[in-house]
């Protein structure tokens, strides 16, 4: 008899259920309605709960995403019975045949950054069209590569974006007797057919979705300034440092940008630097305004 597990996700109306063993290997499969789960039996069985948003399957997951007019508290413990009963009578979770996971060379090297507690891996294909950081291991579901990388005892944050995954360590290790193992970890790991980042889980991170601005034209016409600023001229910066910087809120009376280190950026020495002398000035010339401030939120 299979048992499924609830957890909790970052998105307080998506839960995912858990069974034992795995469901796909290599793709990730997301459905938004009962016609788009063709592919999918248990998918279209839980459509006709009237508060199922959408299903993603993927690895040894489903996670469901709710439409507000009920609280999980109130369904989870039957839609886990649900999903049990389903399985456990044979029932086929998809119907779709799976790609098998072709081998792809990929070349990864380590590059140094300001900041001494970080190195820079970076790879000679694209790996995620989606920005994102990595605290601690309880943070990393959206990425697989992120959750191996904290079972190194020495990760202590992660942060991947485009083609480089920036790995913040503790000091009980130097780079130097560390870099060889993980650049040969994430090389395997991505030529196997790792999953770097689940780009359908990503997308319903309230993080990932606030470094998106969908809001953007709603701002006022400075905050628009100061992200077209901070997209085309200090991004690309900061990226080849192995860093990001997202832009958070300018208030308009005291002048004051305020935005989120990510990566190289947060934590190290320089940024305080980078921030007032570089950032700061760039806009306050952009601008026209020499009132203009910049701060980190976790600066």
């Amino acid at each position: 008899m299979i048992t499924v597990t609830i957890k909790e996700t970052q998105n307080p109306t998506i839960l995912k259920f858990e069974l034992p063993d795995f469901i796909t290997q290599n793709e990730n499969f997301e459905f938004k309605n009962i016609d788009d789960a063709k592919d999918s039996p248990l998918a279209q069985q839980l459509f006709y709960l009237p508060f199922v948003k959408a299903v993603f399957i993927s690895g040894n997951f489903i996670a469901i995403q709710r439409y507000n007019i009920v609280e999980w508290d109130d369904v989870k413990d039957a839609v886990a019975e649900q999903i049990e009963s389903f399985v456990n009578k044979g029932g086929q979770i998809l119907t779709i045949t799976e790609k098998k996971a072709t081998k792809q060379p990929l070349t990864v090297y380590a590059e140094s950054t300001p900041n001494p507690s970080v190195q820079k891996f970076v790879g000679s294909r694209m790996m995620t069209k989606t920005a994102m950081e990595f605290k601690n291991i309880d943070e990393a579901a959206a990425s697989p590569l992120a959750l191996e990388l904290f079972k190194f005892p020495y990760v202590k944050e992660v942060f991947i974006d485009e083609n480089y995954i920036s790995v913040t360590k503790y000091a009980v290790k130097e780079w130097q007797d560390i870099t060889y193992e993980l650049r040969s970890f994430i090389k395997e790991f991505i030529e196997n057919g790792g999953t770097v980042i689940d780009e359908s889980i990503a997308a319903l991170n309230p993080k990932t979705e606030k470094q998106k601005i969908e809001n953007f034209d709603n701002l006022d016409t400075t905050s628009q300034q100061i992200i077209n600023i901070l997209e085309e001229y200090v991004k690309p910066a900061v990226a080849a440092d192995g860093g990001n910087i997202l832009f958070d809120s300018y208030d308009e009376n005291e002048k004051r940008v305020k935005v989120v280190l990510q990566g190289a950026c947060s934590g190290c020495p320089s940024s305080t630097f980078t921030l007032k002398s570089g950032i700061e000035n760039m806009l306050k010339d952009m601008l026209n305004d020499e009132d203009i401030k910049v701060e980190a939120l976790n600066g």
